[in-house]
């Protein structure tokens, strides 16, 4: 077995480990998934250490055949795009078991496999390059998500937010399956082979017609998965909801996966669908900036509050995708990077807070600072790293998109800038709130510092934040070959090439459109 198939499958063995251990012994359960989670962990380090920088093709890759007559293969790989993105899953599900250790006290046995479960499924929708294996993980990481918010969520509404998950997830999933289908047809006819190979697929020359149509299939599963505006209705009430740690990976990795699919199909499969479409996208993008901002600003819950800032944050993502240059998409991977690190560190925060006090209402709090002050120096740091503070990860992200977004279409870059200034002030005005000022609620008087478990947690959390924000040249070297890979291949069907001199897109689109109508003239 391939190193990419033991991370990915290691957590599927801890499963079937749990799922046979004594019910009653629940500090032994913990125990196993911790150590799982923690061997998988180290085990992908190995990626890191292993891979080839300035190389932007796909490394480790594992193909075996799995149903042959139909052109299914067990094909499997890494580049600079996935590479962070599995790196980020296996750390985060270990942060995962260790918060949720004394948070999770019923049911506890389900609650690990379905965290487990969970693992494998996010490793392996990032390292797939066959594109029915991707759909399998795709759903298979679907349920346990779906089973954390509605058995461990909050009583009140978490079946609500259970099955909204579930229907938008799935009413995009199953566009995508029609769209991967029709994708194999075409192979086959094209080709004379039938296959679902990923890689095989992007030699394919499909007519612009066809592209239109398959880029919107499974550009809605992801554009709801990311999610942007307006398919972002489910998001509040899914994080509301969710337990910590199902917020935690459902912030810092699913949502990573729609921005994922954006980079891993829809652009280099169907470029020319995916030039025509960038102003719509980017201006969806926009709009999820300034709105994700504006309703973050008047929220009386603190979650609900980060839970509208990650609308906000993921249209950033969104726009460097699609300012489609080095810079803009060089930096979108990074505020993948950074938004998993800033907001699953508040989600914990939330978590740690609401753990206190049973109340998540901003008006309950203030002056936590004077009983608090280990807490309150976690949350001031990451904070400012949600806000981008130079020094800290979310600087670098939000810099390089803003500067491809100004290269595309200096407008992106203004309207984009006031959503930096919109989320200092909606992050600053609640840290203000919750924690400074008078101590004059007598239930926060006696509130406790924060444990050794929690302090470790939120110190790998603080360490990345800060690694990020000053040495940001490991994560870059990685990712922009493979970002290259995927514009060259978007530039050899487009006259995409041409704006990479500076020339706006929107010029190159129309351009595209008056050689159309001469060739047909």
């Amino acid at each position: 077995m391939g190193l990419i198939s033991t991370i990915t499958f290691l957590p599927l063995i801890g499963a079937a480990l749990v799922a046979i251990g004594p019910r009653e012994k629940s500090t032994t359960l913990k125990a196993i998934a911790l150590a799982v989670t923690l061997l998988t962990f180290f085990i992908s380090i190995g990626l890191f250490t292993g891979f080839a920088v300035g190389d932007g093709d796909f490394q480790f890759v594992e193909e075996r055949p799995w149903v042959e007559g139909l052109g299914i293969k067990y094909k499997v790989g890494i580049d600079g795009i996935s590479l962070f993105l599995v790196l980020l899953s296996t750390l985060l599900s270990v942060v995962a078991v260790a918060a949720s250790w004394a948070d999770i006290q019923k049911r506890v046995k389900e609650f690990l496999i379905c965290l487990l479960l969970l693992e494998t499924g996010m490793i392996g929708v990032f390292v797939s390059l066959d594109l029915f294996l991707f759909y399998v993980f795709w759903e298979v990481m679907l349920i346990p998500m779906y089973l954390l918010i509605g058995v461990w969520g909050n009583p009140a509404r978490r079946v609500y937010a259970a099955v909204k998950f579930f229907i938008y997830t799935m009413f995009g999933s199953l566009l995508m399956l029609v769209a991967i289908l029709v994708l194999y047809f075409y192979h086959g006819s094209s080709t004379g082979t039938y296959s679902f190979d990923l890689i095989s697929c992007y030699a394919l020359k499909i007519p612009l017609s066809m592209q239109i149509w398959l880029f919107l299939a499974f550009g809605l599963a992801f554009a709801i998965k990311v999610p942007m505006f307006p398919f972002h209705t489910w998001l509040p009430d899914a994080h509301t909801e969710a337990p910590t740690v199902g917020s935690v990976l459902l912030a810092a990795v699913l949502l990573k996966m729609g921005t994922y699919g954006f980079l891993r199909f829809n652009l280099p499969l169907f470029p020319e669908a995916s030039v025509m479409f960038v102003p719509l996208l980017a201006g969806l993008a926009l709009v999820g900036i300034i709105y994700g901002a504006l309703v973050a600003m008047v929220q009386a819950d603190v979650k609900r509050l980060v839970a509208f800032s990650s609308v906000s944050h993921l249209g950033f993502v969104v726009l460097g995708i699609f300012a489609l240059n080095v810079e803009g998409m060089t930096g979108a991977m990074l505020q993948m990077l950074n938004h998993g690190f800033s907001t699953g560190a508040l989600f914990l925060i939330v978590g740690m807070l609401y753990e206190r006090r049973h109340t998540r209402l901003i008006a309950d709090f203030g002056g936590l600072s004077k009983v608090m002050p280990v807490f309150a120096t976690f949350f001031m740091i990451v904070t400012l790293s949600s806000i981008g503070l130079p020094g800290l990860n979310g600087f670098v992200g939000e810099f390089l998109i803003l500067l491809g977004a100004f290269r595309t279409e200096p407008l992106w870059a203004v309207f984009a800038a006031l959503g930096v200034i919109l989320a200092a002030v909606y992050m600053l005005w609640m840290f203000q709130r919750v924690m400074f000022g008078e101590v004059d609620k007598e239930e926060n008087r006696t509130l406790k510092d924060l444990s050794l478990r929690e302090v470790a947690i939120l110190l790998v959390m603080a360490f990345f934040i800060v690694q990020f924000g000053v040495y940001p040249k490991p994560y870059i070297d990685r990712i922009e070959p493979s970002v290259k890979v995927v514009l060259k291949r978007v530039e050899e069907r487009t006259a995409l090439k041409d704006a990479g001199r500076g020339e706006p897109i929107k010029r190159v689109i129309f351009t595209q459109h008056e050689k159309k109508q001469a060739v047909q003239e």
